[in-house]
């Protein structure tokens, strides 16, 4: 009977481990894709690349109602497209959403569907690929972000405090009311698109200086979201050659989704369509995790991996160490396997602040953050198991 159960434990995990996403192709057109819309004709002629979100789960947002309406999420599928022109490049990402959740400035308590697009600064060695998300020391990433919010007015720190006032406080009446309502109007803000950099938990900056151009826009219909984004492809923080990472995130509203708590893809390969070099990028984020997935199992239970971080079936105690459910679906074979030899490589500084105090994630030493996650010198088809049951990790897509 155990060998049965072994058995089909091990058909079960085998049949989770897939491969990667697809590589996203970019066409080339001679149009100029900076005039691109989420609507735009052109996208018809794009063939498009399914790839995959998984919740966030390595931290629990301090959000009792929110932590209630996400458990148990699910992975959720959208498309890709992406054009170039040889100076921009245009992404399309189409994901379904059954409700329209749009941010307004006078709610709290709202909050908007929405989108983002991250690039690693430097991606020469597909091993060391910057933390998903947020990057990590080192190796910093540039995340564009855009979401869904309702025209709103507020101070734009042009010292235009006489336009702050309720036009019902002001001594204006017919065209003089109107003509203030236009002029507020005309300051309102009608979207919301960032651009930040960032290299490891809290060290999140947005580019405020204009050097960072692009364009990103979201559009709902029945069918839920499509949105672009749109950027050149030489600029002063990124230069995209040839083949090169993305990942993608989305954050639904409905569910209270903001900050960490999102769907998030891995590292995906994206590739000119004429681009004629070598493909080890390609390689390292479509190939499938080599290992015993059993065995690996056994493992991290030997090894006390779930004394610490939450496991769904073998959980550890809350806030103790990040959550590794879905970890399998946003991160490399590789991320994961250094995060075993060499935990201090990427700390994870931001845990909830319900942690007890007696499991902190870190300790700073000298002013440098050092993991309390000792490391695991594994012999290496000890460390291929492991990686292999690691990479089980992740919800099916609904």
């Amino acid at each position: 009977m155990i060998k049965i159960a072994t058995a089909l434990l091990a058909t079960t995990l085998a049949t989770s481990i897939l491969m990667a996403d697809s590589i996203v192709l970019v066409k080339k057109t001679d149009r100029d894709v900076t005039k691109l819309t989420p609507e735009s004709k052109a996208w018809e002629h794009v063939k498009a690349t399914t790839v995959h979100l998984y919740p966030q789960s390595a931290i629990t947002l301090n959000d009792k109602r929110a932590n209630a309406i996400n458990r148990g999420a699910k992975a959720k599928e959208a498309k890709v497209k992406a054009i170039h022109d040889d100076k921009n490049i245009a992404f399309l990402i189409e994901w379904s959403d059954g409700t329209r959740s749009v941010q307004r400035g006078y709610k709290s308590d709202e909050y908007a569907d929405g989108f983002a697009v991250q690039f690693p600064v430097e991606y020469k060695n597909p091993e060391k690929l910057p933390y998903i998300g947020m990057g990590s020391d080192d190796r910093p990433v540039i995340i564009h972000l855009q979401k869904a919010i309702e025209e709103v007015y507020e101070p734009n720190g042009n010292g235009d405090v006489s336009m702050q006032q309720n036009v019902l406080s002001k001594n204006v009446f017919g065209k003089e009311a109107a003509e203030y309502a236009r002029r507020v109007g005309a300051l309102a803000v009608r979207d919301y698109q960032r651009s930040f950099v960032s290299e490891g938990f809290r060290s999140m900056t947005e580019i405020k200086d204009g050097s960072e151009k692009f364009y990103a826009d979201m559009e709902y219909d029945a069918n839920g979201w499509r949105g672009t984004l749109i950027r050149p492809i030489k600029d002063e923080y990124l230069s995209l050659k040839g083949v090169f990472p993305v990942a993608f995130a989305i954050w639904d509203g409905e569910k209270l989704n903001r900050d960490g708590q999102k769907l998030l893809s891995g590292w995906i390969a994206v590739k000119f369509s004429d681009y004629k070099g070598k493909d080890e990028l390609v390689t390292v984020l479509t190939a499938a995790a080599k290992g015993d997935v059993v065995h690996g199992r056994e493992l991290i239970e030997q090894n006390g991996c779930t004394g610490c971080h939450q496991i769904s079936g073998l959980s550890g105690p809350n806030y103790a160490a990040p959550g590794l459910d879905n970890v399998g679906g946003y991160s490399t074979a590789a991320y994961l396997r250094e995060s075993i030899v060499d935990p201090n490589a990427v700390v994870v500084p931001g845990y909830n602040r319900n942690a007890h105090p007696n499991t902190p994630w870190y300790n700073v030493v000298d002013g440098i953050r050092q993991s309390t996650m000792p490391p695991y010198p594994l012999d290496e088809k000890s460390l291929d198991d492991m990686v292999a049951y690691l990479k089980t990790l992740k919800s099916e897509a609904k």
